[in-house]
């Protein structure tokens, strides 16, 4: 019963995901609106395109670290995007190798001027169990801790990020697209395992209460071989 449960569980939290990844992915796949000047609650907005304007501060770049691409380790560039007429905002302009850390390595990409940008709004991360605290004072973050973020980079606290789009930069770096809008789903095989298992132990009980039931069959034929 507790293995039946534990697979009934998991075809809950299948559903439930399955429906939050379709939900996700109607507002990705909506078309991009204006980011609104003042963004008080992000939440109607967020996992949906947005475009705005004004330009990036590339001194007050933040690196977020341990981030991969294409099986790569590096880091993705947070940087300050002030608007023209609305509070500024932070832009993950997406990933660098470790080698392009440096922004001289990349000057390319670091665009200047008042430019048009699309991109994703995202919520602010969570640290798990065995995320790494974030180092302010080294500049590097571990997850986005957007309140710590928008206080480095001198800008009032958004709760939320926008994820720069796959639009390529000068230079090819940094390298955007990386926001991952659908969540990571397991439940499929997890419900096989549950279930698997219930079945399992049923028919090794059913076996051995059927071997339980005839003691003297299997002695006589013990004692007609001995």
């Amino acid at each position: 019963m507790i293995l039946l449960a534990l697979g009934s569980w998991q075809v809950h939290r299948l559903m439930w995901k399955t429906e939050l990844n379709e939900e996700r992915l109607s507002r990705f796949q909506a078309e991009a609106v204006m980011l609104p000047d003042a963004l008080d609650d992000a939440a109607p907005l967020v996992w949906h395109r947005v475009w705005l304007e004004g330009r990036f501060h590339h001194e007050a770049e933040m690196f977020l670290a341990a981030r991969t691409h294409d099986r790569r380790v590096g880091y993705q560039i947070v940087t300050p995007f002030e608007r023209e007429g609305g509070a500024a905002v932070l832009v993950n302009r997406g990933w660098v190798p470790l080698e392009s850390k440096d922004p001289a390595t990349r000057l390319g990409g670091q665009i200047g001027g008042t430019i048009r940008l699309e991109g994703v709004v995202v919520p602010a991360g969570r640290a798990g169990w065995f995320t790494p605290d974030n180092e302010p004072e080294q500049n590097l973050w571990f997850w986005t801790d957007t309140e710590s973020l928008a206080a480095k980079a001198g800008i009032p606290a958004p709760a939320f990020l926008v994820d720069a789009g796959p639009a390529p930069n000068p230079g090819g770096l940094p390298i955007g697209g990386q926001t991952k809008v659908e969540l990571r789903s397991e439940h499929m095989q997890y419900i096989v395992i549950w279930y698997a298992l219930a079945v399992s132990l049923a028919v090794i009980y059913a076996i051995y209460m059927r071997r339980g039931r005839h003691p003297d069959e299997a002695d006589e034929s013990g004692g007609r071989a001995g």
